[in-house]
């Protein structure tokens, strides 16, 4: 498990084209869009689903930073930006890595 970040008390910035590209190769199946990073996560059903957003609810709770929910009966769109730098900034990248260990194989 990743230790915990207290992001409400570091100074954040946004990152630069270059640096988000390096990042994004590093996050399978996050995709740079509108100005946002977003990754749709598929599931088998609606449960499987709510049991997901509970979990990035809680990962984004304990991080301090919110994602936006596109929440739908088989599938949940993530989507990370930081409002605070008018872009995508180290937090957003942190939480990706989060929601994706949420699904990470032991």
């Amino acid at each position: 498990m990743l230790p915990k970040k207290d992001w409400s008390s570091q100074s954040r910035s946004a990152l630069i084209a270059i640096e988000i590209r390096a990042i994004l190769a590093q996050l399978p199946g996050w995709k740079l869009r509108d100005g946002a990073l977003e990754k749709n996560y598929p599931f088998a059903n609606y449960h499987e689903t709510m049991a997901f957003v509970n979990a990035v609810a809680f990962i984004a709770h304990t991080q301090d930073h919110h994602p936006d929910l596109s929440v739908h009966y088989n599938h949940c769109i993530v989507r990370l930006s930081t409002h605070d730098v008018g872009g995508i900034s180290a937090t957003d990248i942190d939480c990706a890595a989060r929601i994706d260990a949420l699904l990470a194989a032991p």
